[in-house]
């Protein structure tokens, strides 16, 4: 119980810790989570391996030969603070979850979100500086002003592609089932070179990569 309650206790002092030091340094979020947010975080302080390790390495005797004090007791009572932590908590925490009514209030971007904004915002930026830096010599290469349509018709493209999870899921699923096709053709195939496979492995991925990039 004390565990329990000292954990909770600490969670709700990381946020007013973190509240107090973002009036002073940046921190990685001034968001105040509220009450349920660190009660949520204090009840999954759940016990396991690490406690049971640490108790173990407990040596069984003294640098002269005693019997280390209390050892047994210690073991035990780790054992019991991992057994009530994994099955009171662990087997409440989705009720307690439902009960609060969490709602997911993040407004912060995926790192898929963030390298593909900023990428796009990259690639739309360097596009415009082309055009207004070079615009009249652009005209009269009209190989540059293909080049450029292609890239602005792609990151339009990918845009549309990357704003409907349908479209990247049956995406992903083809690049899947090319993947596996090569597989088992090197498999099948000795004579084939495995330096092929692996070519069109890597190309493979890359084109996943553009779904972000």
């Amino acid at each position: 119980a004390v565990l329990i309650i000292v954990r909770i206790i600490a969670a709700y002092g990381a946020v007013i810790t973190t509240m107090v030091a973002s009036k002073f340094i940046t921190v990685a979020s001034t968001r105040n989570p509220g009450w349920k947010g660190p009660l949520v975080f204090g009840w999954s302080g759940m016990r396991g391996v690490v406690s049971l390790a640490a108790a173990l390495s407990i040596p069984a005797l003294l640098d002269d030969g005693t019997v280390f004090p209390q050892r047994n007791l210690i073991l035990f009572i780790t054992f019991v603070v991992i057994f009530l932590t994994l099955v009171v908590q662990g087997l409440t925490l989705p009720f307690l979850i439902k009960k609060l009514n969490l709602n997911n209030t993040s407004d912060e971007k995926s790192e898929e979100e963030s390298e593909h904004e900023l990428f796009m915002n990259m690639s739309q930026d360097a596009v415009n500086y082309i055009n207004e830096k070079y615009g009249n010599e652009i005209e009269q290469h009209p190989h540059l002003v293909d080049v450029i349509s292609k890239w602005e018709k792609k990151f339009s493209d990918m845009e549309k592609l990357c704003q409907n999870d349908n479209s990247v899921a049956i995406y992903r699923d083809i690049l899947d089932y090319q993947r596996n096709w090569l597989l088992v053709k090197n498999k099948d195939d000795t004579q084939l070179d495995e330096a092929i496979i692996r070519k069109h492995l890597v190309r493979l991925d890359l084109e996943e990569e553009r779904l972000f990039y």
